[in-house]
């Protein structure tokens, strides 16, 4: 049965050939995790992870244990003759009680930074009959972000879960870069200090991790890639940094703008390329006099004889219903303002100045048409809002196809 006109392509080469770009910029010294959570930041996680692993990637971070379930069977899916077709799978935000036996059964690794956690995760082991030292931990450290993560003043009583006879291995210390894309890097350097002198209580309890998990896109782009692995090093460890956004092409907006961009940041806004593209089709088109209104509460008066095409997208889709009257979509090449109230369902464009226009004609919410574009950034430009949100806010009844 043909769907309704409302869709998302989801260009699997532009995210292959991101992950390659983003690894080059991270080498020699880093590795890099293809950050697939949120359902792959809305662009489809059964599709964007298997591409991930095409180009390479060993590391995959999602944010649950259930996402972590169907990342595994997405890259189970996976040619056998790519270059590693069993990546690592990263749970994020933890276990949540009840959760580490599934966690165990499908390879998934745990992010643990409360007492529970481990003794969760260990009492799951125990009863799988894993081996001492067989299950990896990464081990968050809260270096000031305070959202998730221990206090570095608190790991003594979870360091001393790691013991010989535990199953739990220490595989991993991480932390998260909060202000990563403010360009003075004042507060990034805060951070990565509070982080080596927690590095220094964890060695010299006595115990060592291979990996030194930080840095997300901001931090990758900016050039932090260097200082994280330096950190590393100084601590026997290997870096491991986590870029999102920019696998799915957009480069962080830094908060001030950089006056001389770092070589990253130049070479991510050249070259890497957006992977979602948000499409609908015209599906009527009418003409109606001066003085009639559109949509919802007539928000939209005609001030001219006025041709008005309607389209199958609305706030139901993720179309946010604050764009109504201050945004415009493309089509034919050119843009056309939203006229009125975004419903549900549907929209309607004001396309008095493009000439043509008939039903089944393609429009385009995000991407490129001719020589204009629409990005998440302009959507959440005009929202008030981060493309992050833009992205995840496109609704699961939107098809994802990849192209």
């Amino acid at each position: 049965m043909p769907m309704r006109p409302c869709w998302v392509e989801i260009d699997t080469r532009a995210l292959q050939g991101n992950y390659r770009l983003l690894e080059s910029l991270a080498a020699p010294h880093s590795e890099i995790m293809a950050i697939e959570k949120a359902d792959a930041y809305g662009h489809s996680l059964p599709l964007c992870a298997p591409a991930a692993v095409r180009a390479g990637a060993r590391w995959l971070g999602v944010a649950s244990v259930e996402e972590g379930i169907l990342a595994r069977a997405s890259v189970g899916s996976a040619s056998s003759s790519g270059p590693n077709p069993h990546p690592r799978i990263l749970v994020i935000g933890g276990v949540f009680p009840g959760q580490a036996e599934a966690l165990i059964a499908n390879g998934l690794t745990a992010v643990a930074w409360e007492p529970w956690h481990l003794r969760e995760l260990e009492a799951a082991a125990h009863a799988a009959g894993l081996a001492p030292g067989s299950l990896a931990v990464h081990l968050e450290i809260d270096t000031g972000m305070s959202r998730q993560g221990a206090s570095p003043d608190a790991l003594a009583p979870l360091l001393a879960r790691f013991t010989p006879a535990s199953a739990l291995n220490l595989e991993a210390v991480m932390t998260h870069l909060y202000a990563a894309d403010e360009a003075d890097g004042r507060v990034t350097a805060l951070q990565l200090a509070r982080l080596d002198a927690a590095l220094g209580r964890i060695s010299a309890a006595g115990h060592f991790a291979e990996w030194l998990n930080v840095g997300n896109s901001a931090a990758l782009l900016a050039g932090q890639a260097g200082a994280i692995a330096e950190l590393a090093a100084r601590h026997g460890m290997k870096a491991l940094l986590r870029p999102g956004l920019a696998l799915y092409g957009l480069a962080p907006a830094f908060d001030p703008p950089f006056t001389a961009e770092p070589a990253a940041l130049a070479a991510g806004r050249a070259r890497l390329k957006p992977v979602l593209r948000w499409k609908s089709r015209v599906v009527t088109v009418r003409s109606v006099p001066a003085g009639a209104v559109a949509g919802y509460n007539g928000a939209f008066v005609a001030a001219r004889p006025t041709r008005l095409a309607l389209i199958a997208a609305g706030y139901g889709d993720g179309l946010d219903r604050r764009l109504g009257n201050r945004f415009s979509l493309l089509l034919r090449g050119r843009r056309a303002p939203l006229a009125g109230r975004i419903s549900m369902d549907q929209s309607v464009l004001d396309v008095s100045e493009i000439p043509g226009v008939e039903p089944g004609d393609e429009v385009v919410l995000i991407g490129a048409q001719g020589d204009q574009a629409i990005s998440a950034f302009d959507h959440a430009d005009a929202c008030g809002t981060i493309p992050w949100e833009v992205f995840t806010r496109i609704a699961a009844r939107v098809p994802r196809i990849a192209v």
